[in-house]
């Protein structure tokens, strides 16, 4: 069954830089969207940032708003993705989960939870102030 797993969470102080990594197994994912979403207690699950395909090798990312300017998202080859977090603030404290959709997405995706096919167990940023 398909897996994903995540890696590279942990504390920082605001300011600094995470890098977060997923590798997904369990099936073929060169077409699928694979990105990033987070949640905090009490809240709901928000979107962060996705790659999707563009046909052959070739991805777009998309970011939300809190996410433009400071972090980046890119694809490692079809079954991983990893997300780099720069000028973290203590807003994005949170748990980060990798997740991945078997959709395609011509023209955007806007970060809607329920096109979501499956999740990671979830990786803890923590920033400090």
């Amino acid at each position: 069954q398909v897996q994903l797993v995540e890696s590279g969470g942990g504390l920082v102080q605001a300011g600094g830089s995470l890098r977060l990594s997923c590798a997904a197994s369990g099936g073929t994912f060169r077409s699928w969207l694979m990105g990033w979403f987070r949640q905090i207690p009490g809240k709901e699950r928000e979107f962060v940032a996705a790659t999707r395909w563009n046909g052959g090798n070739t991805y777009s990312g998309d970011l939300a708003d809190s996410a433009k300017g400071r972090f980046t998202i890119a694809r490692d080859g079809a079954n991983a993705v990893w997300l780099q977090m720069n000028r973290l603030k203590p807003d994005d404290t949170a748990v980060y989960y990798c997740a991945t959709s078997r959709r395609t997405y011509s023209s955007g995706y806007d970060g809607a939870t329920h096109e979501i096919d499956y999740w990671g167990q979830g990786t803890q940023v923590t920033v400090s102030s």
